[in-house]
């Protein structure tokens, strides 16, 4: 029997799972580390902790398993994308990766915008220039810590610094280059338009691969430190949500993801290159060689159910306790008590601004409709709702660009909860899937490592193979043209309020 290790590289912690090549988890492994905040709005995180937490979560692994290091055929890596990791000539880390979620970066953004030019970017980058992308943060250290910067002779993501530990090999791979507004997504190259404008020598930069293709050999010294076979092929594997999407079988046009965790995504799969001129969805690669992915991101989505639960249900969470159960079943239970459209009232769940369809950081949320009639279990129905309106808002942008989807499925949190299940049924009018397996990235790239040592011949072939789909919940005919008017009149409402979020903001 081949086995394959998927290694997922995140910002709270690294997971590794050992599996079969059918997929089967034959052990797994989880270590913590934590995150900076030197400042308001910084968020870093030291790529020595992920390093240490690789190496520790392999040897676990390995020796749980018991399986023999001959037979462990590959390894893939995903991770957090869009984080900056700096090395000098002795391969040295310069300073704290500034990760994905920090936000200092805003002059960068403007600066980029200003040296390429909007449209320009768009149409290289697929994206507007955006806090989060790794470009800006290259920016910032060069203009803020110019020492440092003189000192970079390799520029890295997150995951890249681990194949570069596991490997010696400076390399990376579309999906997650994608992210960096430095690489050319049409052409799934580093862009020399963008490089020259921005004045950053691409010799700092590693060689782009496919996702599956095989990016270099596991090293002596690490095959010592984990319990692995010298030589062992680690593939290029794939950003978080890429690699979360082959993780859920979405390899294929017509196929998408919805995940309901802090933020919400939906995700669809793309053989053809579409870009949205305004910027509203990303577009990146997506880690099956020759085709792209499309993304839309609700900043607010399983946070505001999670507002709710802590700010107003602490009856719920006591009862839950009693009951051994958990507090999100009852709130469930409580706001299938409400009708559709929960009595005449509308949620906007903009707790921390909106990227999907807005790009409006000013964004925050609403009640419209409260009134004296309005019960808790109103008020739980139209978060749900109103999430779900969101959403909707970025499946509607998919649509606008010719993106077809006809097989969803339903992960995170939010995903496990058969009412919200059933509210994306009804208003995406598709039927809404989950997943036998919950792995998800480390699955996605443990397949990518299938196929580039040949278990499989493509990553369409090996998901067919390998993901199943469990419950399959079906639009319900009487409920979507109800919630097709309160969905109306919810796209009614942040036109209506924009220009106020932003006096709001300035007060």
């Amino acid at each position: 029997m081949a086995y394959y290790l998927g290694v997922d590289i995140g910002t709270s912690g690294t997971k590794t799972v050992l599996f079969d090549v059918r997929g089967k988890v034959i052990a797994s492994a989880t270590e913590e580390y934590p995150l900076y905040q030197p400042q308001n709005g910084y968020a870093e995180q030291m790529p020595e902790d992920w390093a240490q937490a690789v190496i520790h979560t392999m040897a676990a692994v390995m020796q749980k398993s018991g399986v023999d290091k001959a037979a462990v055929k590959g390894i893939g890596l995903s991770g957090q994308m869009h984080g900056l990791v700096m090395l000098d000539e002795t391969n040295q880390v310069l300073r704290p990766s500034i990760i994905w979620c920090d936000q200092r970066t805003t002059a960068e953004c403007e600066e980029i915008t200003r040296r390429v030019g909007a449209e320009q970017l768009i149409a290289i980058t697929a994206n507007p220039a955006l806090t989060g992308f790794t470009a800006s943060k290259i920016l910032w250290v060069r203009n803020h810590e110019p020492e440092i910067y003189a000192k970079c002779r390799h520029i890295l993501l997150p995951k890249d610094y681990i194949r570069f530990i596991l490997t010696g090999e400076y390399a990376t791979e579309v999906s997650d280059a994608s992210g960096m507004q430095l690489l050319d997504v049409p052409n799934r190259c580093w862009s020399e338009t963008v490089l020259k404008a921005l004045d950053i020598d691409p010799a700092l930069l590693g060689k782009v691969y496919e996702s599956p293709e095989i990016t270099g050999y596991l090293t002596e010294d690490i095959a010592k430190q984990t319990g692995l076979q010298a030589g062992t092929p680690v593939v290029g594997g794939a950003g978080d949500n890429a690699a979360a999407a082959i993780g859920t079988g979405v390899a294929e046009d017509g196929k998408a993801f919805t995940t309901i965790g802090t933020s919400g995504v939906v995700f669809a799969h793309s053989s053809s290159i579409s870009i949205d001129p305004k910027g509203r969805v990303h577009t990146f690669c997506c880690a099956v060689p020759g085709c792209w992915h499309v993304m839309g991101v609700t900043q607010g989505a399983g946070l505001s159910l999670k507002w709710f639960r802590d700010e107003f249900c602490l009856h719920e969470k006591e009862t839950a306790r009693g009951m051994g159960v958990d507090e999100y079943y009852l709130m469930d239970k409580e706001a299938e008590r409400s009708p559709i459209g929960a009595n005449r009232l509308l949620y906007l769940p903009y707790l921390m601004g909106e990227r999907t369809p807005h790009l409006d950081a000013n964004a925050r949320g609403v009640f419209f409709g409260l009134s004296a009639m309005h019960q808790k279990r109103d008020l739980l129905r139209a978060v749900m709702e109103g999430v779900t309106y969101s959403l909707r808002d970025c499946l509607e942008v998919f649509r606008e660009m010719e993106i077809t989807v006809d097989q969803m499925m339903a992960c995170g949190g939010g995903g496990s909860s058969p009412l919200w299940r059933q509210m994306l049924a009804d208003l995406y009018h598709c039927p809404i899937q989950t997943l036998a397996s919950t792995e998800g990235p480390a699955l996605g790239v443990a397949i990518l490592a299938m196929v580039g040592t040949g278990a499989y011949a493509s990553v369409p072939e090996a998901c067919k193979a390998i993901i199943h789909t469990g419950k399959t919940c079906s639009p319900n005919p009487n409920a979507m043209p109800i919630y097709e008017h309160y969905y109306a009149l919810y796209r009614k409402l942040y036109p209506s309020l924009r220009k106020h979020y932003a006096e709001l903001a300035s007060l």
